[in-house]
Order: C-alpha cells, then structure tokens, then sequence
C-alpha cells in the first residue's frame, strides 16, 4: 500500500483534486487499498477551496509518505513559510513529488525545481522561468519526470500525470483500465504538446466536429474534401463553405496540422523511421512531411526527435 499526500492551501484549485479520482478507481479496480490517499495541510481541518468548498485536512507531520501531490490555485500567491518548510522537509522523507499546473510555482519556491526539468501551465511557464531562473522550464509538454520530482502543465493534464504515476507503479494495463473507467481516450504521453489543433480549430457545429474527429481517427487516408464532407453529411461546396466560416482555416490546411501534430508526436515517442511515421500519418513522402515540419515548427522532423530524445538522457 502506497501512502499519497495530496497537500492543501488556501486557495487550492478544485480541478486539481480530479486526480484524486485516479488513484480512487485504482483502488476500485483492484479490489484493495493500493493508494491510502490524505489531504494534509499546515494547520489542518477546513481549508477552503477557490470554488469556495471547505475541504478536511490532516495537519502536518514528520510522518512519511511514498508521494506528496501538490496542486495549483486560482490566483498565484506566495504560500506560507510553514507549507515551504514542510515541503523541503517532507520531500527527503518521499519517494517522489508531484505537482499539478501552477502547483509548479510552490515547489519552485521550495528549491525542489532546481536545476531540474520542469513544466507547468502554458500560461504562467515564463513567470515561473522568470521568477526561478534555476528551473530548467519545458513549458510546451503534458508532464515532465526528472527523478523523483513530477509536474504536469494545466488542468487536465493532471488526469495525464496521474495515470503515468499508476503506470509507473503498476504498469500499463492498469493505467489503461483506470482510462478507461475514467472515460479518457488515451492517456497522451509527457512528451506530447499542450497545444491542441483540435482546440485551436474550435468548430461550434456537430457536423464540423464530426468531420474533423473522422479526420483524426483516419490521417493514414488520403482524406479529401468529399470524404470529409460525407462524414459531415454535407456537400462538398457546403462543406467548404461552412469549415472555413468555422474555423477560419482551408479543410487541407487544418488537415495538414492534425497530420503534424500526430507525426510530431510520433517523431518525439517512437523509434519509427521517419518514412514510416510519414505513411502513417497520411503524407505523401517524408519530403512532404519535412516541408509541412518546416512551415510548422521552423525545423525539419529530424531535428525535433533529436532535441525530445536529449531531453530525456537530461531527465
């Protein structure tokens, strides 16, 4: 049995307590208390909540715990210097520290972060580059792990680094059952990007998101407008009509970013060559994919999958 200690403060973000869940549906799963979870703060009892809910704590021990959780807030403040000596403490005493969003930030300033590799939400990961310069920031990426210490970007990335945690300690057919109780599609990687072309299309009708989730499940097809336009239930000339209204993009230009996208991800977690990672993702050729690369990101898929796999000998 694993003690976790999910750590609380004035402030705390709801949505960071939905990793809790994880843990929660292991223990379902398993039939047993595999996580014995605590919610533990520096005076203990009520702590209130940024939605306002009042959540009891434990106070602060010298007990040893196997994870201490630590989640972001709302509002970015500087915490107590009791929760920052209680970290620094309680850490030597921990197999390993998580951090959930702007929960970066607390174990920044509790010397936890240096020199070591670190993400948080996209939104705030300059300030805290800023603020602790020691910090080696890899602001575009789900979670990042550099030995004992763990931080996942923003909101729902938390759910990420929770199943990665359950993997790591049960292995991959128990994080994909948490998953899939969970209603998660797939657990993405760390080293998947926090950005989304999916998101940043946001189409607002049923129809355009029907077509551009059949993209997204089918990118190793060729994918031409009548296809997509049958998958809408539209015609081809409606269609068109009615996805760059939507979206402001070409129906082949959002399909060549979901093709990136995908292949980036590939190029930075698999081994596969990069003809191969082409074919999959619906390019032509890799010379199709490396001009699509060097519109997107400035640099060919080589040199991407270069800079993922020396990040990880650094972690």
């Amino acid at each position: 049995m694993r003690d976790f200690a999910f750590v609380v403060y004035p402030g705390y973000s709801v949505m960071a307590l939905a990793v809790v869940t994880a843990f929660e549906v292991a223990n379902a799963i398993a039939g047993e208390t595999l996580y014995d979870l605590h919610f533990v703060s520096e005076t203990g009892g009520k702590v209130r909540t940024s939605a306002g809910m009042q959540l009891d704590t434990e106070p602060f021990t010298d007990r040893p715990f196997d994870t201490l959780v630590v989640g972001g807030s709302t509002l970015l403040e500087p915490v107590s210097p009791g929760m920052i000596a209680f970290l620094r403490e309680a850490s030597t005493r921990s197999r390993r520290v998580a951090a959930v969003c702007t929960g970066a930030f607390v174990l920044a300033e509790a010397g936890l972060l240096d020199e070591r590799q670190a993400t948080t939400h996209w939104m705030h990961a300059r300030d805290l580059q800023r603020q602790f310069p020691k910090v080696r920031m890899t602001e575009d990426r789900i979670f990042v792990n550099d030995g004992p210490i763990w931080t996942s970007a923003g909101m729902t990335a938390g759910i990420d680094l929770a199943l990665a945690l359950i993997e790591s300690d049960l292995g991959p057919e128990a994080a994909k059952a948490v998953a899939r109780k969970l209603v998660v599609y797939h657990r993405r990687g760390g080293g998947q990007s926090q950005f989304s072309t999916l998101l940043e299309l946001s189409p607002k009708s049923d129809r355009i998101q029907t077509a551009l989730a059949y993209a997204r499940d089918n990118l190793h097809k060729p994918l031409s407008v009548p296809d997509l336009a049958e998958a809408a239930a539209l015609s081809p000339r409606q269609f068109s009509r009615a996805f760059h209204a939507e979206t402001g993009q070409s129906p082949a230009k959002a399909i060549e970013n979901l093709r990136v996208e995908a292949a980036r991800g590939l190029m930075e977690q698999s081994r596969h060559p990069i003809d191969v990672v082409a074919r999959q993702t619906g390019f032509s050729d890799r010379d199709h994919m490396r001009r699509a690369f060097l519109r997107a990101f400035g640099q060919p898929p080589q040199v991407l999958r270069r800079h993922a796999r020396l990040e990880a000998v650094d972690a």
